[in-house]
């Protein structure tokens, strides 16, 4: 599972971030579907900004 937490209105992912958290399953799907139903907003209780470059911890896309 990953963890996500808002910093200054974005969508961060990392164990160690502050505040409220949300997670999903180590599959992209999951965090798509999270993306595309608004579950991050909700469980963070309000709106983040997801960018692109979380989808690459996913992908592998970008590592070394």
């Amino acid at each position: 599972m990953l963890r996500f937490a808002a910093c200054d209105g974005a969508l961060v992912a990392g164990r160690t971030e502050p505040g409220r958290g949300a997670y999903t399953c180590g599959s992209l799907a999951c965090f798509d579907r999270a993306v595309e139903r608004g579950m991050f907003a909700r469980a963070l209780r309000g709106h983040v900004r997801v960018g692109p470059e979380l989808r690459r911890l996913y992908t592998g896309e970008g590592h070394g």
